[in-house]
């Protein structure tokens, strides 16, 4: 079965082609990058159409590429970004630009809406609860989806008045190509409006009412494996494919990476590093930790769920190094070309070098320890004034120094996320590691050293999301009969043991980790005071 996967990021579409039957195979790919406009207010949006003409171009490109009849493409599915907020009219067109999961303008909604009464952990106590006993989970960010919708509703009423649909990014792709407004029970989950008490997969409409959503607003739910449609001929023409191609529910990135990393069983773990980062492990009942930000959420894997941590920059920490310590100043590349449109080109030329140069590097960067919260942070702590920070620079620090304390600094927070994890659930004795930042040996290295456990690198690391699509289209299809029993599919292709360094350099980690512990506690008042 010929399965088209598109992989929706931040900052680019991946369009990926696989052949599913016994085994999973990549065709080809190809890719596009559009922008991510970012606002002094603390906004963040993209261009729904920016969306389609990638899809369109990477789409056409591949076909060319790859000579395949789209006639024989059987299906189409999506993984994307997720928690963004796309209001559409009754044409499916959308009212406003869509707004990104970074986006943090809602501060006044959340005060409103969460943050007045009688607390319990700084949240109302009566919506805490009703929403623990409901989704299982609460609204506890500025950049959930459901502020950013009341933020529209104070802000833009004109706007808000043309409002048909509240749709998530994939689901307004999947509108754009089917005329159906649907949302994938992940997506759902993600609004945290869904009642899941009892195994129901339904709109509360209670929480709406407590916290003033329009239950109208609200789309017909679909697993991610359910067909939601078919191609419409105008859309086909422009993406260049056949008319009628089922499309499917597909779902979202915390979804659908760890199927695609082969995470498919309870108490499996993935660490996934690309422009956010996470670390996700799956279990059987839902859990919630409100203190430290960790919520179990319903995925792609019926009885399954994601216990899911998240940070907000990981891997755009490194692309912020490659702009701004390494490319503008003394010049990473023997010619500088644009690779915007092809993120693979992006990272083989940003880890390349990070591989060369920070290798050379002992562990714990000369005591240099970075924060990687460039906008704001989700766990284990909620601070969109929290941002990042060289920590302990002396005369001896150079940028080797500066560049490798970025790598760590990120592998800290993921550890530190991975702990917190632990508090509540048994992790994996060995990680998945995937995404782009995956694809270096020495930040995979880096990460197992500072996890103290070993970690696997399945092929083609930052594809995964692509073949979890693909799997969930497959599932739906018939050709495999359920998600779990494709996880023989995905084997790790690389594995990297802790204690590369020795002794020394595992207590230099240990140091340094201890410390970044304490950065943010240490200055919380000074980033509150400096970023309001």
């Amino acid at each position: 079965m010929l399965i088209l996967a598109y992989d929706i990021g931040t900052t680019g579409v991946k369009t990926c082609l696989f052949d599913v039957e016994q085994e999973i195979r990549m065709i080809g790919s190809a890719s596009c990058g559009y922008g991510l406009y970012i606002f002094p207010d603390g906004g963040a949006e993209q261009h729904a159409d920016e969306w389609w003409d990638c899809m369109c171009s990477s789409t056409k490109q591949l076909i060319n590429e790859t000579g395949v009849d789209p006639a024989g493409i059987e299906g189409i599915s999506f993984c994307s970004q997720m928690q963004g907020l796309v209001l559409v009219d009754r044409e499916g067109i959308p009212v406003r630009h869509p707004m990104s999961y970074m986006d943090q303008r809602a501060t006044r909604e959340i005060d409103e809406g969460l943050h007045k009464g009688v607390k319990i952990a700084g949240m109302n106590a009566g919506k805490l609860l009703k929403s623990l006993r409901t989704t299982g989970a609460v609204s506890a960010s500025v950049k959930d989806p459901m502020w950013k919708y009341l933020w529209v509703r104070n802000h833009e009423p004109e706007a808000f008045a043309r409002a048909y649909k509240w749709l998530d990014v994939k689901e307004y792709l999947i509108c754009r190509c089917t005329g159906e407004m649907v949302m994938t029970e992940d997506s759902a989950f993600s609004t945290l409006l869904l009642d899941t008490r009892d195994g129901r997969r339904a709109w509360s409409k209670e929480l709406c009412g407590l916290f003033g959503v329009e239950m109208k607003h609200l789309p017909a739910i679909i697993r991610s494996t359910d067909q939601a449609g078919v191609l419409r001929a105008e859309q086909a023409e422009q993406l260049g494919l056949a008319a009628g191609t089922p499309v499917y529910g597909g779902g979202g990135d915390a979804s659908l990476i760890g199927i695609g990393s082969g995470c498919v069983r309870t108490g499996d773990t993935h660490i996934y590093c690309g422009t956010s980062g996470w670390v996700s492990t799956i279990t059987e009942k839902q859990l919630v930790d409100t203190s430290n930000m960790i919520a179990a959420a319903i995925g792609a894997q019926p009885g399954k769920y994601n216990y899911f941590a998240e940070m907000e920059t990981a891997g755009k920490c490194l692309e912020w190094v490659r702009d701004h310590l390494a490319l503008d100043e003394i010049g990473i590349y023997m010619e500088k070309k644009d690779v915007t449109g092809n993120q693979e080109a992006v990272y083989r030329s940003l880890y390349d070098y990070l591989s060369e140069v920070i290798a050379s590097c002992e562990p714990g960067a000369g005591g240099v320890i970075f924060t990687p919260w460039l906008h704001g942070n989700r766990c284990p702590f909620e601070d969109a004034n929290a941002a990042g920070m060289f920590f302990n620079i002396s005369l001896e620090t150079g940028k080797t120094e500066m560049i490798r304390a970025v790598v760590e600094g990120v592998c800290y927070h993921l550890r530190w996320m991975l702990e917190c994890q632990d508090k509540k659930v048994k992790t994996a004795k060995t990680i998945r590691f995937c995404g782009g930042g995956a694809l270096s040996e020495v930040t995979s290295q880096i990460l197992a050293d500072i996890l103290d456990r070993p970690v696997e690198v399945p092929a083609q690391p930052q594809n995964v999301g692509s073949v979890g699509a693909a799997l969930t289209a497959a599932v739906g299809a018939g050709v495999i009969e359920d998600i779990e029993k494709a996880s023989h599919m995905i084997r790790p292709a690389l594995v990297y043991y802790p204690g590369s360094y020795g002794s020394e350099g595992k207590a230099a980690y240990e140091r340094n980790y201890q410390v970044f512990k304490k950065v943010y506690s240490s200055n919380k008042r000074l980033f509150a005071q400096i970023n309001r």
